[in-house]
Parts: structure tokens; C-alpha cells; sequence
């Protein structure tokens, strides 16, 4: 497994994750490993200042609890390969090189695409105009200027896709690889124009939905996520 643990030259501070005190009275272990997950999730891992090491002690000091059910959630959340465990040096958020990325976007494309072809089949009119709702305070002559707002729209928009499929093992499967995507899409969506160009590809998959036209909702969407692993396989060098 790739560890993404930097050196101790690079790396001293730990990451200080947004998790909010837990309360002891029910489900303890399922909530420390749930927050401490949604924490991680909301982390760009990929910019070039993300912090990746974790602190024990600091994470038991914000969930206010000890730090032996912090030590155990981190085990599984090890498990499901979002972090990893050094002996003797600490904690590490999980960064994965650009092949492992690959797979995960041709993974998520097959996953995403399945879920337009489903939504033309399953969801109202009313939960696909809502994908149209999360762009319309965007003007796309201004995206340069609010990258990081429509950078958070991006990635609401890929995340309802999945949703409206109205198949829960769809976005239960691509949990594990959000993190990573959403990361990602991030660090990607200023490069080479790219969220001028999705922003018409997002209308497009819109309109497609819209009309019922299965087959075409399904290759646009697929489409339109194969061609950031293109973007990535000719412009992005910092994952190697």
C-alpha cells in the first residue's frame, strides 16, 4: 500500500481535523469512526499543503473522550485503506499515486454512469431538476474568479448523481473512493480550463436526464469522467 507518509522534514505539524465532540450515551465506537471519517472526507489530500499526519492525543483532546476509542477507530478506518498506521512515527491520511487514481476514476465512471442510466428510469422530474438547481447562481464567465465555489458545486453535483439513482449500494460502494475523488476534482478543476468545460458537460448530462434519453445520459456522464483521468494521466505529475 502507498502510505503517502511524508518525511520529517516535510511533514511536522499534524492535520487538525474539523470533528466535533462525541457524546458517550449511544453507539460510542460507530460514532468516533463516523466523525473521524466525515473529517478526513472533507480534507483536500491532495493540495500541495495538505497535512496528512494525524495526532492521537489532539483528536482525543476534540472528541473530549479517551484516546483508546480513537486508536480503535483509526484501526479501521486503516482497514478500509483511508489511513495508516506507522509504528514509532504516527498516523497518516492515505494519498494514492496517480495509477491507484486512475482506477479509481475508471471505477467511479462505471459507477456514475450506471446511476444516470438509472435515474432516467427512476427518479421525478422534480429530484432531476434539482441537479439543474445547484448551477444556477453560476456564471460561467465568472467561474475563474469563484473556483473554489464552483468547485463545491462540482463535486454536489457528482455526489447527486449517485443519489438519484435510487440505488443504495451505488453510492455505498463509491464511499471509500469519495474521499479520493472528491480530493481530486479539487486540485484538478482550475487546470486547463476545466470548469469552463464542465459546466457545459454538466448541462448536457442535465438535458440528457431531462428528455429520458438513457443511453445518452449514461455515455455523457461516463464520458465526462474519463476524460479528468485523461486530464490527469497527461497534466497531473505530483501524485508520482
Amino acid at each position: 500500500m502507498n502510505s503517502g507518509a511524508p518525511s520529517a522534514k516535510r511533514r511536522i505539524a499534524a492535520a487538525d481535523l474539523p470533528v466535533e465532540p462525541i457524546e458517550t450515551n449511544f453507539s460510542l465506537k460507530d460514532r468516533i469512526y463516523a466523525s473521524l471519517k466525515q473529517a478526513i472526507t472533507r480534507i483536500d489530500i491532495y493540495a500541495d499543503d495538505a497535512e496528512l499526519r494525524l495526532d492521537e492525543r489532539r483528536l482525543s483532546e476534540q472528541l473530549k473522550i479517551s484516546r483508546t476509542p480513537v486508536r480503535e477507530a483509526l484501526a479501521r478506518l486503516e482497514q478500509e485503506g483511508l489511513v495508516e498506521i506507522v509504528p514509532r512515527r504516527g498516523v497518516y491520511i492515505v494519498r494514492k499515486t496517480k495509477a491507484e487514481i486512475l482506477e479509481m476514476v475508471t471505477v467511479w465512471a462505471a459507477l456514475e454512469s450506471m446511476s444516470a442510466r438509472l435515474i432516467t428510469q427512476n427518479a421525478s422530474d422534480t429530484e432531476i431538476a434539482s441537479l439543474r438547481e445547484i448551477f444556477t447562481s453560476v456564471d460561467q464567465g465568472e467561474v475563474g474568479a469563484h473556483i473554489d465555489e464552483y468547485s463545491d458545486k462540482n463535486i454536489q453535483f457528482h455526489q447527486k448523481i449517485l443519489e438519484l439513482s435510487h440505488c443504495e449500494l451505488i453510492p455505498n460502494m463509491a464511499e471509500n473512493l469519495f474521499i479520493h475523488m472528491r480530493s481530486i476534482r479539487a486540485r484538478t478543476i482550475g487546470e486547463e480550463d476545466r470548469a469552463n468545460r464542465s459546466i457545459i458537460d454538466h448541462l448536457d448530462i442535465i438535458e440528457a436526464l431531462e428528455r429520458r434519453d438513457t443511453d445518452l445520459a449514461e455515455r455523457l456522464v461516463r464520458e465526462h469522467t474519463l476524460n479528468l483521468g485523461a486530464h490527469i494521466k497527461k497534466y497531473v505529475d505530483y501524485l508520482d
